[in-house]
């Protein structure tokens, strides 16, 4: 189905992984294009409640660009991102399930975009982020200008794009720009723990919930009163509502389905 990632599904639970290790799993327009095609799959597939995506081996997650490889197909930089990279990271924002991003090692470039493009980093105490492209005189991007300034503030995000220096693992918890770090050996049992509670979770409820939180970034306070009401309609007629009102009033564990 794909040559240069893993796609994978078990318990509810879909791993996609980057699996380009001789290049650090460095993106090519046709690994780009997987990963595109994956998250899509991964939305359509109603057994998927949660996803986690990571890279193979313990040194990258992503390196970013390649550019032994060549980073366009098309000649020119901004058309490569139109048809490439800027499907990649809308899928990922657009699906109505929880993203994991096991952070397994270096994310550079555009590799450290796809990691915040994710909903929650849980990331290895050896991983370390880089937006590197000012270092071969490019501009940040891959959805970068985006995230950075409203994980961190727009002065931090002009420091790190504008450097592209290498941030570690622990400050890049102090700034906010992952959820948490753990030793390298706990780092599976820590993401298979977060995913397994997504997995259990109301997942109809936790995709609109992201969809409220994509749309609070440029929307005003009555835009979003108005969102939360639209949004409150259609869980309120979940099977998961019923679900958890019922077993909130048994006192017992909620036992969702997703829908």
């Amino acid at each position: 189905m794909f040559n240069h990632l893993i796609y994978q599904i078990q318990d509810d639970i879909c791993t996609i992984t980057l699996n380009r290790p001789e290049v650090y799993n460095a993106l090519n327009p046709l690994l780009i294009q997987e990963i595109t095609r994956a998250f899509a799959l991964a939305g359509e597939d109603s057994s998927v409640r949660v996803v986690v995506l990571t890279g193979t081996g313990e040194k990258a997650f992503c390196a970013g660009a390649d550019l032994k490889n060549g980073i366009t197909n098309t000649g020119s930089l901004g058309e490569s991102l139109r048809e490439n990279y800027n499907p990649m990271i809308l899928t990922i924002r657009n699906l109505a399930k929880p993203v994991i991003c096991r952070l397994n090692g270096v994310a550079a470039g555009a590799g450290c975009s796809l990691a915040l493009a994710c909903d929650v980093i849980i990331a290895s105490e050896t991983a370390r982020m880089s937006q590197i492209f000012v270092s071969i005189g490019l501009i940040i991007d891959a959805g970068s200008s985006f995230f950075l300034p409203r994980l961190i503030g727009s002065q931090k995000a002009f420091e790190l794009a504008s450097t592209g220096r290498i941030v570690e693992a622990k400050e890049c918890l102090e700034l906010g720009l992952i959820n948490q770090v753990v030793a390298v050996n706990e780092l599976d049992v820590k993401v298979n723990k977060t995913a397994q509670m997504y997995a259990q979770g109301a997942t109809k409820a936790i995709g609109l919930i992201k969809n409220l939180l994509n749309q609070s970034y440029h929307s005003t306070l009555e835009q979003m009163l108005a969102l939360e009401a639209e949004s409150q309609d259609i869980a309120g007629k979940s099977n998961d509502f019923i679900e958890g009102v019922s077993s909130f009033l048994q006192k017992k564990k909620a036992d969702f389905k997703g829908n």
